[in-house]
């Protein structure tokens, strides 16, 4: 009679995990749809901005794998970052391409986009590894750290996808001006490990380009 108890109790915990997993995939696949229409979006409007969120995407996951995050936390740091920029949908296109200096008035207006990011993204809940992935949308490294916030305050996900964006954003080409290369990049994020950004994710990043290539 135990046995029989205990065999129906497996089979229900069995089916239960069965049924937990087909609506988390579900729940997935939704979260991807919309994430890829809003990666969609960005390239019709700005194909500068979407190359950049695939690279910075790349970089940042191969950072976070180095690390020895389970892919479901890989995935949504992935997520996050496709879509780190979609903020820039608030700046005029023209401003956005504008292949010269810009001026004070379209500087701050490119600054909001951050906030702008976090402002559409938060309501995705985009979770990776049970936290939630939205405020590495807002680039908390650099936004936490000017508002005072202490390094245990901000995502592991912000810290790494703060150094990807920077490494990718300074190497790459931009309609207003040269790429300053691989080079000059990891030179960059290295003088700044330990202050401004993660010391752990700036070693895995820059030994991925020099070692790994």
């Amino acid at each position: 009679m135990h046995g029989i108890k205990a065999l129906e109790h497996k089979q229900l915990l069995d089916t239960e995990r069965r049924n937990l997993e087909t609506t988390q995939k579900h729940l997935t696949d939704a979260l991807s749809a919309s994430v890829s229409a809003m990666v969609t979006a960005m390239e019709m409007r700005d194909p500068y901005t979407a190359g950049h969120e695939n690279r910075t995407a790349d970089i940042a996951y191969a950072i976070g794998k180095e690390m020895g995050w389970p892919e479901g936390r890989l995935q949504g740091l992935r997520m996050a970052a496709m879509v780190h920029d979609i903020g820039k949908i608030s700046i005029p296109s023209e401003i956005l391409n504008k292949p010269a200096r810009l001026n004070a008035q379209e500087f701050a207006l490119v600054k909001g986009h951050p906030e702008s990011s976090y402002a559409i993204l938060k309501t995705f809940r985009l979770r990776a590894g049970g936290g939630d992935c939205a405020p590495a949308s807002r680039k908390a490294g650099w936004i936490g750290l000017s508002a005072g916030a202490e390094g245990d305050e901000i995502l592991p996900e912000a810290k790494v996808l703060t150094v990807a964006d920077i490494v990718e954003a300074m190497a790459a080409a931009r309609p207003y001006r040269k790429g300053l290369g691989l080079k000059v990049a990891l030179a960059e994020i290295e003088r700044q490990a330990g202050t401004l950004l993660d010391a752990e994710a700036v070693r895995i990043c820059a030994s991925l380009f020099r070692e790994i290539g």
